[in-house]
């Protein structure tokens, strides 16, 4: 099954899409919204269930063609929780090399997660709209998944049951700025603007071997101005899983229905495959050259994220974003 939300309301409408992305009905009668789907996602399941159903069979009335996706906002246009981690070593490893430092143990022994802005979630169209294009302007391609309510301290093997629907995000980074807050120990703000979602959430089952319960499995297709950036495996290197994830973010608070958990940058250790962010690129550079040459984006460049099966269907849709300068 898969669900999206047309730009109508601040927090949109609920829409079910068909398997190819091509049709789409609304289904206020069932959920007028994502969230509160969520919130009662065990009754309101089984009506989606019939409903998407219906929608493939042509049966279903009020359906429409989805022609285009710019109509579309984040699945959750704002959430209560948005927990972003760094689960891809590989990435972390490059960062502290290339100024010259260790990796810390308690990194092998424990996710790395930060608690992000979820009040305004972008479109899979929707711009990257910032006043200074001088910010270091990166992408970061990443997966998520959305959960259900989650009991304080729930275990490992507990937590995967708590996945509901998963997705990809552009979680945009201002390289410039972070380094500034990161010194001042207490996180990001200014340097994590606003995150962009895929078109539409799959639930684990329609996405068949794709996903093994923990983990998504097939290259995340990164282009920048039409030209490919990389191709890493998110199925590859990813040291925590999702679960491992979820029961860390749970260890001494509950997560609401809503909850979105990002993967962090996707990355492998295979350099050959390229990378799902620039600074990894210009870190490899750094380490290989002296010094690095890709630059940030700029006012007009285009980003363009896409998850592939092994097969090459691409479930989620597509992120493409231009970099404009805020209004």
């Amino acid at each position: 099954m898969k669900l999206a939300s047309l730009k109508q309301g601040r927090d949109g409408t609920l829409i079910i899409v068909s398997e190819n992305l091509q049709n789409a009905v609304c289904i206020p009668q069932i959920a007028p919204t994502l969230q509160s789907a969520l919130d009662n996602w065990a009754s309101i399941e089984p009506e989606l269930i019939r409903a998407s159903v219906a929608l493939e069979q042509g049966k279903l009335k009020g359906a429409f063609k989805l022609e285009d996706f710019s109509h579309l906002t984040a699945p959750l246009p704002r959430c209560f929780n948005w927990s972003d981690g760094s689960v891809y070593l590989n990435h972390m490893e490059l960062v502290r090399r290339a100024r010259g430092a260790e990796m810390p143990a308690t990194f092998l022994e424990e996710p790395l997660m930060y608690q992000g802005g979820s009040d305004d979630f972008k479109g899979c169209r929707d711009p990257i709209d910032l006043n200074d294009d001088e910010w270091g302007i990166d992408f970061e391609a990443e997966v998520a998944v959305v959960l259900d309510d989650v009991p304080m301290g729930v275990t490992e093997a507990e937590a995967g049951q708590h996945i509901k629907l998963i997705t990809i995000v552009n979680d945009v980074s201002l390289r410039n700025i972070i380094p500034g807050e990161l010194s001042k120990g207490f996180g990001f703000y200014q340097g994590k603007p606003a995150s962009a979602f895929a078109p539409v959430v799959v639930t684990p089952d329609a996405l068949g071997d794709a996903w093994d319960g923990g983990k998504l499995i097939g290259p995340m297709v990164c282009e920048i101005n039409g030209q490919e950036f990389g191709r890493p495996d998110a199925g590859i290197d990813m040291n925590f899983e999702f679960p491992r994830l979820i029961a860390h973010a749970a260890r001494t608070r509950r997560l609401c229905a809503g909850t979105v958990i990002g993967s962090g940058t996707v990355s492998n250790r295979n350099r050959s495959v390229g990378s799902s962010c620039i600074a990894e690129a210009r870190m490899i550079e750094i380490i290989e050259e002296g010094q690095p040459r890709t630059p940030f984006l700029k006012f007009n460049d285009r980003v363009r994220i896409a998850y592939q099966t092994h097969t090459g269907s691409m479930p989620f849709g597509d992120i493409e974003q231009c970099v404009v300068r805020a209004q």
